[in-house]
């Protein structure tokens, strides 16, 4: 006698079903058109495929075209598997590996002696479009381990058959095919390969991956490739791509002589003197307005013994990501090790513990411009994005419970003044809960949990939930901001930490006179500076805000005898606080604006035989037409106040 299942729909309503009924075959229970317009199923939480039976009670809701997350997944996985179809169709003594799905696309890697073109990538498009307009039906099966794995000896699929003796042995061996072309996946997959859509991608890339990522493993070809529901996605994202490129940091530095990078220090930025002044600018900005929240400023090792990693809970989480170093003889001969510090953290609950703290200390706001490295695998570093030296705008509050809701409160007016003035004015807010390897019970996070979502809510920020991607010591708000042509920058964090205050024994003295342990609130607004300069530059196309501009105007000679004066110019501009400079060379004024503007300096002064005359300057401004003439003293008491950082002197920017 076959048992049944009860399924439970969005609705709330529930219908019996024979067990082991597939989700399509559910689907076509319901309707015909939805089991045609079907492409998966969500099955007790699980993003589930029709073909996959259901053996138990559950609720489930069944996915079209028009549920954008999980058709995105099943366009780009299924493309993935096509992708690796096609190379071996072209080339069938390529390896194949693995093929996930990643932001935006997806990527898939080879083991292939022959290095791929921009010419294959070619080829490969074609033949995937002419794969699925075969429109073949997608079919899965359950093997057994040792069955899957002769298979793949058989085919000459070493990393197939590695793959395979990895999967734990309380987890299917599941197996795809795309037509007659088969691959070991999780899935799910849309249930046929003509419902990809064969003019909404494209492959992007080329770039070398290590197996597994392991440098002592083989290394592989990586092929990236985009993909979206429509071919209107595809056009816009490409845009934006060809956009991003030219509003490439790495560039538009080299063109500004911000920076520079070194294969002898790699992941470090080698800062010149114009990049360092807007790192300057931007770290006393951050210094004034933390001052006025209330917030001290230290300075803590940057080298730590391993002791105190170990006691924080970071060298088991965290190790692999830190530089290892040895100060002297002696403690290399004993064994001891010390690590250059990847976040303060660890540090400011030492200066917290450097004598009794009573309740009347708390909150105390406990703020660092640190300076961390953290080893990040060469093929990740990114110019300022992506570095292995840097230094945070890191703060720790220690507070009571009580205190985290008014804390959150301020925290978020401080972030929204900052990013306003720095031109994001509008930002989303993620919640990140417990990640799956964490320090803790269940009852801490439960109440580290609850004071945050209560806290964010009195603060009236609206937030979207981020499951699994706490920090390992407690949940966290990530505040993500939207750059001028529409990517997603995480910055700023605010997280709630009962568990090192524990670890790293920090008390105060309570209004019962008994010892107490404090809430520590880590919390960032940029970040790092490196990265979130970086964005700066790419956010306003190397058009920084005039208070941080580090060339606010140049003056510029249009004729020999106009030296004197431009250089009298200059020096009444910086007097009256301005960065200004003289550019009295002997070329051309067209030369030398096209050169002035292509290192992206705001304002132009030009000085010829009339403005000498007339004590006047000739102004340019970058972005706009034409020249204003304006009496030099006006010119430098308009543009005086608008060097002021923002949160000096209140007015609009240039």
């Amino acid at each position: 006698m076959t048992s049944s299942i009860t399924l439970t729909f969005p609705d709330g309503s529930e219908r019996q079903f024979d067990s082991g009924i597939t989700a399509g075959e559910v689907a076509a229970s319901l309707s015909i058109s939805l089991r045609r317009r079907a492409i998966s199923a969500v099955f007790n939480g699980t993003h589930w495929d029709l073909q996959w039976p259901m053996e138990v009670d559950g609720s489930i809701s069944i996915n079209t075209m028009d549920d954008e997350g999980h058709a995105l997944e099943l366009v780009r996985h299924g493309l993935a598997h096509v992708m690796a179809r096609a190379v071996q169709e072209l080339w069938p003594e390529t390896k194949v590996t693995i093929g996930p799905v990643i932001e935006n696309g997806w990527y898939y890697d080879f083991d292939r002696e022959t290095s791929f073109t921009p010419v294959d990538l070619e080829l490969i498009q074609q033949r995937m479009r002419k794969i699925i307009s075969q429109r073949e039906p997608v079919r899965t099966e359950i093997w057994e381990r040792s069955g899957a794995i002769k298979h793949y000896r058989n085919l000459g699929e070493p990393y197939k058959v590695e793959l395979v003796e990895a999967i734990p042995h309380n987890q299917p061996v599941r197996m795809y095919w795309h037509g007659d072309w088969q691959d070991l996946c999780r899935g799910p997959h849309l249930g046929n390969i003509g419902q990809l859509p064969a003019d909404a991608f494209a492959l992007r890339s080329i770039a070398g991956a290590y197996w597994r990522g392991d440098s002592r493993n083989r290394m592989l070809q990586r092929i990236y490739g985009v993909a979206f529901r429509r071919k209107e996605d595809l056009k816009s994202h490409l845009k934006m791509l060809e956009e991003a490129q030219r509003r490439d940091h790495r560039r538009l530095g080299s063109e500004m002589d911000l920076f520079h990078f070194r294969e002898e220090a790699p992941g470090m930025a080698f800062w010149h003197p114009r990049g360092w002044t807007i790192y300057k600018q931007l770290k006393a900005y951050m210094s004034r307005r933390q001052a006025v929240h209330g917030y001290v400023e230290v300075n803590t090792p940057t080298i730590v013994d391993r002791s105190l990693w170990e006691a924080s809970g970071h060298w088991d989480k965290f190790q692999e990501h830190m530089f290892l170093v040895h100060i002297d003889s002696e403690q290399q001969e004993n064994g001891k090790i010390n690590a250059l510090k990847p976040m303060n953290c660890p540090c400011h609950v030492q200066i917290f513990n450097k004598g009794q703290k009573s309740y009347r200390n708390l909150p105390l706001r406990m703020a660092e411009f640190g300076s961390c490295a953290r080893f990040e695998p060469s093929g990740a570093l990114h110019g300022l994005m992506r570095v292995r030296g840097f230094v945070q705008d890191d703060a720790h509050i220690f507070c009571e419970e009580a205190q985290i809701e008014g804390e959150t409160a301020s925290f978020i007016k401080m972030l929204t003044e900052i990013y306003t003035d720095l031109g994001f004015p509008e930002f989303k807010v993620k919640f990140a809960d417990r990640p799956e390897l964490r320090a803790g019970s269940d009852e801490i996070w439960d109440r580290a949990e609850g004071a945050l979502v209560s806290a964010t809510q009195a603060a009236g920020c609206e937030y979207e939930l981020n499951p699994g991607e706490g920090a390992f010591y407690g949940p966290k708000l990530e505040f993500v901001l939207t750059d001028a042509i529409g990517r997603d920058w995480q910055c700023g964090t605010l997280q709630v930490d009962f568990v090192m205050p524990e670890r790293l024994d920090a008390s105060y003295v309570g209004r019962d006179g008994e010892k107490h342990r404090p809430v520590m609130l880590h919390r960032a607004i940029l970040g790092s500076f490196e990265r979130f300069i970086g964005m700066l530059i790419e956010n306003h196309f190397g058009n920084l805000p005039f208070w941080l501009a580090p060339r606010q105007i140049v003056v510029a000679s249009i004729v020999s005898h106009a030296n004197e004066y431009t250089e009298e110019a200059v020096q009444r501009l910086i007097q009256a606080g301005i960065r200004a400079e003289a550019d009295t060379r002997n070329e051309k004024i067209g030369y030398k604006v096209r050169e002035l503007v292509t290192g992206r300096v705001p304002v132009i002064f030009a000085i010829g035989e009339r403005e000498v005359a007339e004590n006047t300057v000739s102004i340019r401004t970058l972005g706009k037409t034409g020249m204003e003439i304006v009496p030099l003293q006006d010119a430098i008491d308009r543009f005086a106040a608008l060097a002021k950082p923002p949160d000096l002197v209140d007015g609009d920017q240039i």
